[in-house]
């Protein structure tokens, strides 16, 4: 139920022009209140004018707009543009006040989520690199002014640095004077090169930096992860992200197993020397029998490890199973590996590990078949803590799934299962893994009437609160979503770069 202070606050910044001119005389610890109204409605031009005159000495987005402040309603999911805009402009408008000091000293604008569905009025969100994006515009034109000298306001925020905003993010880092200081807790980058990575992460800060992404198109190698965790240095950090063949060898020197294995030594003993680190994610690197020298020297134990696609072997599964990481996993991913026909028991011994802690168990492509259903049910029955389980792209049929949905309504907390087309839904014979393709081609008609007998299933047992889908081609990455056309350009251009190598490598041939 709304309080009353809710409501007036309401009933105030509905109409703009009488809020701006009450601020004046609106006590202080009035404004956090004024402000999540202000958002709750879409109010922007109220918003930039309360950042204005901020009068306490901090601003933390996520907790303003949490669910344990007034009114108590959480709108950590709004990244609305119009807000968030605001919010950044009367940051701006803050600093360029002539008349009276600073009282804002930390304004923290982490901690919003990013949605595929925006539920505020206008429907428009500002992600990630947008948010980068104007940020580091704004602290270039406040660097250009020319302001009284005073100690700056700490702005705590996550960055996402492609090559389409990397020249102003450096000008928005770079040295110097500034009213705003960008201090990074998360960075996130995406089609850079390796030295611009390094460049750009040198000066975001990495000493506060909790967490780095780097995903996709940025090509590193084992001694690119090597350079950057020796000479850039990350000792808060707390979870980390590589791209594919991150630990492959570098391309332009052959080196003998005895170096290869040298730099595997020393990437682990960096990685060793985080104190914080408990998530890592490397998937789609080649890490056959080199898991238990890359994760043996962890000085804490993960609570997420994404080894999807990492051609393991028995020798990596058997230290998986053994180790202090399996009593401690939360979140787990070891898809693209054949589990039950190469491995049954380490990963039977693997989930029994990790079955008080598992929350989200990922096995993609993992050639589980209907013969594995009833080892897959028994390993899974002491998993009380599963959350979500996504099991896409398996060659199962509607009898082993429907098998598989009895016994997932076993799992008291199970909130989310991604399951595959059923196999009795494709052209006999089809071959597994598909490709999107082979994968887009099914029998839909067939498809609905099989996902709704599973839905039934669970709707019987009173388990209506488990939400079954089955995303194609992934789940929605917003990240993606708001750079794909830059990414793809990217792409192109990389693609053409290769041909003209290729080109140039022939006519020296000839």
């Amino acid at each position: 139920m709304r309080s009353l202070r809710s409501i007036s606050a309401e009933a105030l910044v509905s109409h703009p022009q009488v809020a701006q001119q009450s601020l004046d005389s609106v006590a202080h610890n009035l404004y956090p209140l004024l402000f999540k109204a202000s958002y709750l409605l879409e109010q922007a031009a109220v918003i930039r004018a309360l950042l204005e005159r901020w009068p306490l000495e901090e601003f933390r987005l996520s907790v303003l707009l949490g669910p344990h402040s007034e009114p108590p309603v959480d709108l950590r999911d709004r990244t609305c543009r119009p807000c968030l805009e605001a919010c950044v402009q009367g940051l701006a408008d803050h600093v360029l006040r002539a008349a009276g000091p600073w009282r804002l000293r930390v304004a923290d604008l982490t901690g919003v989520r990013d949605v595929q569905v925006q539920q505020c009025p206008c429907g428009r969100a500002l992600g990630r690199w947008g948010r980068t994006e104007l940020l580091a515009r704004t602290c270039c034109q406040l660097q250009a002014a020319s302001l009284v000298v005073r100690p700056p306001v700490r702005v705590l925020t996550d960055l996402f640095v492609t090559e389409g905003n990397f020249e102003l993010v450096l000008r928005a880092l770079g040295p110097g004077p500034a009213p705003l200081r960008v201090h990074c807790l998360s960075f996130r980058a995406d089609s850079l090169g390796p030295s611009q990575l390094m460049q750009v992460l040198r000066l975001a800060g990495p000493g506060e930096l909790h967490r780095l992404e780097v995903v996709h198109n940025v090509r590193l190698h084992a001694g690119h992860v090597q350079q950057l965790l020796a000479q850039v240095g990350f000792p808060q950090l707390a979870s980390l992200t590589l791209p594919a063949k991150a630990f492959d060898a570098p391309p332009s020197s052959t080196l003998s197993p005895d170096r290869e294995d040298r730099l595997l030594t020393s990437i682990a003993w960096e990685l060793s020397q985080m104190s914080q680190l408990n998530e890592l994610s490397v998937a789609f690197s080649t890490l056959t029998g080199k898991i238990p020298k890359l994760l043996g020297p962890l000085r804490t134990p993960l609570r997420t490890l994404d080894l999807a696609n990492c051609s393991l072997n028995h020798e990596d599964m058997a230290f998986l199973a053994d180790c202090t990481h399996a009593a401690h996993l939360e979140v787990l991913d070891l898809s693209g590996h054949s589990l039950f026909s190469l491995f049954p028991s380490t990963f039977f011994r693997l989930l029994g590990r990790a079955a008080q802690t598992l929350r989200v168990l990922t096995v993609e492509e993992c050639d589980i078949e209907d013969s594995h259903v009833s080892m897959l049910i028994l390993a899974l029955s002491p998993c009380h803590e599963l959350c979500e389980l996504r099991f896409l792209g398996n060659p199962l049929s509607a009898r082993a799934l429907r098998r598989l949905f009895v016994a997932l309504c076993e799992l008291p907390k199970l909130r989310r299962a991604e399951f595959p087309v059923p196999k009795d839904c494709y052209p006999e014979g089809t071959a597994y893994p598909q490709d999107d393709l082979a994968m887009s081609k099914f029998d839909q008609q067939k498809y609905d009437a099989i996902a709704e007998d599973l839905r039934a299933v669970l709707l019987r047992a009173g388990r209506g609160d488990i939400q079954v889908c089955t995303p194609l081609f992934g789940s929605f990455d917003p990240d993606i979503q708001e750079t794909s056309n830059e990414l793809g350009a990217f792409l192109l251009r990389a693609f053409k770069a290769a041909l003209e190598n290729f080109s140039r490598a022939l006519e020296q041939m000839e």
